[in-house]
């Protein structure tokens, strides 16, 4: 696959620029490289599906979800360039950043277990590091000790489920495993259940998914911001990518097994991450819970598995991404000029920096499901394809826990424009102003025209 070989170029080039001193060229060079990578990944959208070595496999799947992580990605990258000015460590952070994409395109891109298993390894070994980056800060400390331990742990059900599944079948590839469970049914060994079981507990971990999800808050508040926007928004949708392909190729002829434990996972993790979310002062620790209830709505999808699951992941990932990045940037400068990052702190932001309340309203709006941004058609088609495979329970719980999120969001929009605050400006960088047009402007024309990204799969 192009993509992957230039981002592997690209985090290669990333360690060689301490070496061959062109590290103040790197931030322009990988932002290039990242439009580069795009284009050739959209060149190759008409191809015919392509596998590589029967380990990975490059079709529209691939292709589409790739699109979303490197949009997401130059949006990232823009939005944290302050990130990258710490001299010690700049091509450090450079490399492992972009090995972390490496690890998320051969998630969405997997045709084989270990694969998969190389995929998340890559990219979870590089987030580790990442979350502790900020080295003076015990939260930092704390918070990439946490995300290691626990993703060590959630590794090893991951493994142990992939054994079980090779036991049973004697092979790692999605099209075998496949057959196997359709030619066997009635004599499936009961360890290939249980294997389904353990991979299922690995990747709700990933996703973050209740009753697995406890890890997350704690991370997300620790991590250096700019980190948590990426756990928040490229991780979580090479994590569903990952997640989806695996589950509707391999086991949706199983799916009896699995359904009903799923819909008691989406279930929790829409009730616990909305209503955990209220309870919160911290709006960084609310955006943690906040991205805990998203997955719980992308799970509905994954209990459809049926036509339209991966249009709807699609755009649901897309949506939600581009309106993380554009709330975790703005929280970022406020809590820089604030000091803490608090509802309180967004108090008159409306009167002091009306760009960034209106971005952060349209943003929070999107999150919210209130059309008509990208995230109320991003709910609709998730609600959809769960209603369409007669899901509707758990579609109604996850309507009332809209509802529940409504209110969090709305906080801080009436924070911003119905309390008095400082009337002094936040300063804006120009790189952060484009960012938040670009943002506000990918939200609302999303919403306006949702077949742009649903009609790709």
């Amino acid at each position: 696959m192009k993509a992957l070989i230039l981002l592997s170029l690209l985090g290669i080039t990333a360690l060689f620029a301490e070496i061959f001193s062109f590290k103040k060229l790197l931030y322009p060079f990988v932002l290039l490289g990242l439009i580069a990578t795009f284009i050739v990944n959209a060149l190759d959208w008409n191809l015919e599906p392509n596998t590589f070595f029967g380990m990975m496999q490059y079709d529209h799947y691939a292709a589409a979800f790739t699109s979303v992580i490197l949009v997401t990605a130059f949006l990232w990258f823009l939005m944290s360039g302050n990130f990258f000015k710490e001299e010690t460590s700049l091509t450090d952070h450079f490399a492992l950043i972009l090995f972390a994409l490496v690890g998320t395109v051969i998630m969405v891109s997997y045709t084989n277990m270990a694969m998969l298993f190389l995929g998340i390894e890559i990219l979870s070994i590089s987030m580790y590091i990442l979350a502790g980056s900020k080295k003076d800060d015990l939260g930092s400390n704390e918070s990439a000790f946490k995300y290691l331990i626990m993703g060590a742990f959630a590794t090893g059900f991951l493994l142990f489920g992939i054994t079980l599944i090779y036991g049973s079948t004697g092979s790692f590839d999605l099209a075998e495993i496949k057959n196997f469970v359709t030619t066997h049914q009635g004599t499936i060994p009961a360890i290939f259940y249980a294997g389904v079981l353990l991979m299922l507990i690995g990747l709700a971990f990933k996703v973050s998914a209740a009753p697995f999800h406890f890890w997350a808050p704690d991370v997300y508040q620790g991590a250096p911001t700019v980190i948590t926007a990426f756990m928040a928004t490229i991780v979580k949708t090479a994590a569903f990518a990952a997640f989806l392909r695996l589950f509707a190729t391999s086991f949706a002829g199983v799916s009896d097994s699995w359904v009903n434990i799923v819909w008691i996972m989406a279930a929790l993790t829409l009730l616990v991450g909305n209503i955990t979310a209220v309870m919160q002062t911290s709006t960084k620790r609310m955006l943690a819970y906040s991205s805990v209830a998203h997955a719980g709505y992308m799970l509905l999808a994954l209990l459809a598995v049926n036509h339209y699951s991966s249009s709807a992941v699609l755009f649901y990932t897309a949506a939600y991404s581009i309106g993380s990045i554009g709330t975790f940037c703005i929280l970022n400068i406020v809590a820089n000029a604030k000091g803490n990052d608090n509802t309180e702190s967004f108090n008159g932001l409306a009167k002091s920096n009306p760009l960034l309340a209106f971005v952060m309203t349209v943003a929070l709006l999107s999150l919210a499901g209130i059309p008509p941004t990208a995230g109320f058609f991003a709910k609709y088609f998730i609600f959809t394809a769960a209603f369409q495979s007669g899901f509707t329970g758990i579609v109604l719980i996850a309507v009332v826990a809209s509802l529940v999120g409504v209110y969090y969001y709305f906080r801080i929009i009436i924070a911003m424009y119905f309390k008095e605050g400082s009337s002094e400006a936040i300063p804006v960088q120009n790189n952060h102003k484009v960012i938040l047009v670009i943002v506000a402007a990918a939200i609302l024309a999303l919403g306006l025209f949702p077949d742009f990204i649903i009609g790709l799969l």
